[in-house]
């Protein structure tokens, strides 16, 4: 088998690559990278060992994320603490950012949407 270290990345398609990479900059925190080498085709953001690849939707009119009923990823979560989940709760009101916030019992988590339709998440398990 092979040995696995952790998530590498996750792909996204999405209408405007430039403006999704620094909306996630710019509420996540995250960074750009691999910039110089790759650009835009993905645009790379990420923090830690963690990454996103933006890629282009395809077509003229991408289609919009399919609901529950349909098998696909259904949300992207980022870890955090409890000084972090606070905090990013404070952001996402400041941004105007619509959230849903949720006890799991082992975690508590923020729900919310990026431009392009896809869930993300917050979640802490220091409780």
């Amino acid at each position: 088998m092979p040995r696995v270290e952790g998530l590498d990345h996750v792909a996204l398609a999405v209408r405007d690559v430039r403006a999704s990479a620094q909306w996630y900059c710019d509420v996540l925190g995250l960074v750009r990278l691999y910039e110089s080498e790759s650009g835009d085709h993905p645009a790379m953001v990420g923090v830690g060992n963690t990454m996103l690849a933006l890629f282009p939707g395809l077509g003229p009119d991408p289609k919009p994320r399919p609901g529950k009923d349909v098998i696909a990823v259904r949300h992207v979560a980022f870890r955090t603490d409890a000084s972090g989940l606070i905090e990013a709760r404070r952001e996402l009101e400041e941004s105007g950012i619509a959230f849903e916030l949720q006890d799991h019992g082992i975690a508590h988590s923020i729900y919310f949407f990026d431009p392009d339709g896809h869930e993300l998440e917050i979640t802490t398990y220091d409780l």
